[in-house]
């Protein structure tokens, strides 16, 4: 009897001192705290607004906060609720908070997903597009005019960037202003070469029609060898994903062959203290797997 006694002391004591941790680092660093909240909910929002008018992508900012708010909630509470009925209310309201703040990420990593996409497909058409300005300024059409060309012959993302450039053009903005504008937008190496090389030769002159052919040339090498780069590491980036899903893998093994085992980890405060350690470590592990075998040519 003594013996429990202590040992619910024990635990008592132990998060006593948790949250009296928690409590100063907060009273600390609250100003900190409270610029990383509105950073990552104001700030998620226009970041995420940003984003959308690169996919050229319409939406309110009321709509878009609602969605936000409404996204965080449900995940939050549903998280809660799942973790409190069936293991441990504590550890459900930790995940909870967790959830509530991941739940804020999650939506820039969706839209900086479909960005990426959008740049790489735009790369991939960067090809074709070129060819056919380039047989535009050999048939005799100004820039605007082959550029007029290649939207009504090529696919979005391509068609949707040049003609963006030719409706800022027709308002009145200057077409070196524009196509650095696109290479904003679209910030990559073959962009770069391509904007820099037409507003060059706009200036000192020179024959477009050539320079396009041999920027196709390089963008086509360049295309070749990324996808052969693309092939060896998808095997790396398999093995990243095993390694990460094997803990969750283990963890229902054992709960399902010793749930017991299992339920230390989640109803207890050191339990739950190696849990998140570990799926934090679990999830720092990944990151940098996909970093080395991510790799730019």
């Amino acid at each position: 009897m003594t013996y429990v006694i202590t040992d619910i002391l024990s635990q008592k004591g132990i998060i006593l001192v948790i949250f009296v941790l928690i409590f100063l680092f907060c009273l600390k660093y609250s100003t900190n705290i409270f610029s990383w909240i509105e950073t990552q909910t104001l700030g998620t929002r226009t970041y995420i607004m940003e984003k959308l008018e690169l996919l050229f992508i319409e939406i309110e900012a009321n709509k878009l906060t609602n969605i936000l708010l409404a996204f965080s909630m449900t995940l939050s509470v549903l998280v809660i609720t799942f973790f409190g009925l069936w293991i441990s209310w504590i550890l459900g309201f930790i995940l909870g908070i967790g959830a509530a703040i991941l739940s804020f990420r999650i939506p820039k990593i969706i839209v900086d997903n479909l960005v990426e996409r959008r740049i790489k497909m735009y790369g991939s058409q960067m090809v074709d597009g070129l060819t056919l300005l380039s047989n535009g300024i050999r048939a005799g059409l100004s820039v605007p005019q082959a550029l007029g060309m290649v939207v009504n012959e090529m696919p979005a993302p391509l068609s949707q960037e040049f003609g963006l450039i030719l409706q800022q053009n027709r308002i009145g903005v200057t077409l070196e202003e524009c196509f650095e504008n696109l290479a904003k937008r679209v910030p990559t190496e073959d962009n770069d070469m391509f904007v820099a090389a037409i507003n060059i030769l706009r200036e000192t002159g020179g024959n477009l029609a050539e320079v396009f052919d041999t920027i196709v040339s390089v963008i086509r090498e360049r295309v070749r060898l990324q996808q052969k780069i693309d092939t060896y590491t998808a095997q790396g980036m398999f093995q990243g994903m095993t390694i990460a899903a094997m803990p969750f893998a283990i963890a229902g093994i054992y709960g399902a062959s010793d749930p017991n085992s299992i339920k230390l980890l989640v109803t207890t405060p050191m339990g739950i203290i190696v849990t998140i350690a570990a799926l934090i470590l679990d999830g720092v592990g990944f990151w940098v797997i996909t970093k080395i075998v991510k790799i730019k040519i």
